[in-house]
């Protein structure tokens, strides 16, 4: 479901796409691996004192991460002139991995959301839905749903076409059963969420306005509430709204005849700023996970410290030691 014009490769959308893609798909992969990858390292190295906010977290980077190793494989897809060299298995897992991650993203996003804001305003009453085993068996749901309701997108792979293999292409011959799997992609996977999040926040607002906290650990518990929900609202916006209206608009007017660059183009943005999304998502982690600042300066400290120890010359520790215990 990219933008794509099969009726002639001399449109101007194609030679953008050549030019656009590989840029900022290698912008993606530097920047993202770089903020999920540490992420992740911060996250394991506490995985013992977790809390469910965490979890999520974890996982999100972790599907974020999948998802940014294949994008190096479309950046020379462009970059080779639309010819497609990795055979058709890797060709398949690049569409399913895109679709996979947008809706996992979307949905840990939406949950991490609803589980701050239920935390918040019932702390003791649904203590069960926010404990740590609760929140693996519901990032277990999400996985199973979203990799079995994606899994149609590996039925589509590679193909011949005038001695180049095409891949990541909008397959005319399914064009009915694509504008179908949009429609349902967009009320489940994208309006659901959306509308879920949208009610979380407006809540929130309301829980903030009407009552005084006292404590200052309820106040900061209030403020990481409302600040997950603010950074994945913003997230949603950027990153998943301008796709989603403009693949729906793509689909609906797609003529086979009609180049369309300017609607193409428009598309091409919109999918690279959703593939974008695991970049902004440690920024969450960052200003919202429980203690991560802490725990990413202790890290830093840690690694600080052992590399002191290494430049240390053994004479020159062995002295300090002494003269530290006279």
């Amino acid at each position: 479901m990219e933008p794509n014009n099969s009726s002639s490769r001399n449109c101007m959308s194609e030679s953008f796409k050549k030019e656009f893609y590989p840029i900022a798909y290698l912008i993606i992969f530097v920047w993202g691996a770089m903020g999920n990858g540490l992420s992740i390292y911060v996250f394991l190295q506490t995985y013992k004192k977790s809390t469910s906010v965490n979890v999520f977290m974890l996982n999100l980077a972790t599907s974020d991460l999948l998802f940014i190793s294949t994008l190096p494989f479309r950046a020379h897809y462009y970059l080779n002139s639309s010819n497609w060299i990795f055979g058709d298995l890797a060709c398949r897992i690049m569409s399913y991995s895109l679709y996979a991650n947008m809706y996992t993203s979307i949905y840990f996003l939406t949950v991490l959301s609803v589980v701050r804001f239920l935390a918040t305003v019932h702390p003791f009453r649904l203590l069960h839905v926010t404990s740590f085993r609760s929140a693996w068996i519901l990032c277990g749901i999400i996985w199973l749903f979203i990799m079995a309701s994606s899994a149609v997108l590996l039925r589509s792979g590679s193909e011949l076409k005038n001695n180049i293999t095409t891949c990541l292409e909008l397959d005319t011959q399914k064009f009915g059963k694509l504008l179908v799997m949009n429609h349902i992609a967009l009320a489940l996977g994208f309006l659901l969420p959306f509308f879920t999040l949208s009610i979380c926040y407006l809540l929130i607002i309301r829980v903030l306005l009407k009552v005084e906290i006292p404590e200052s650990s309820l106040r900061a518990s209030h403020r990481k509430a409302l600040t997950t929900i603010i950074i994945t609202l913003i997230i949603f916006l950027l990153c998943f709204l301008p796709y989603h209206i403009l693949r729906t608009l793509h689909l609906i007017t797609w003529n086979k005849d009609s180049c369309g660059d300017g609607l193409h183009k428009a598309v091409a943005i919109t999918l690279a700023l959703a593939a974008a999304n695991s970049c902004f998502n440690p920024f969450l982690y960052y200003f919202a996970g429980e203690n991560f600042k802490d725990k990413l300066r202790a890290v830093f400290t840690k690694d600080h410290l052992q590399k002191a120890k290494i430049k240390c010359s053994f004479p020159v520790c062995l002295w300090l030691k002494t003269e530290t215990r006279l």
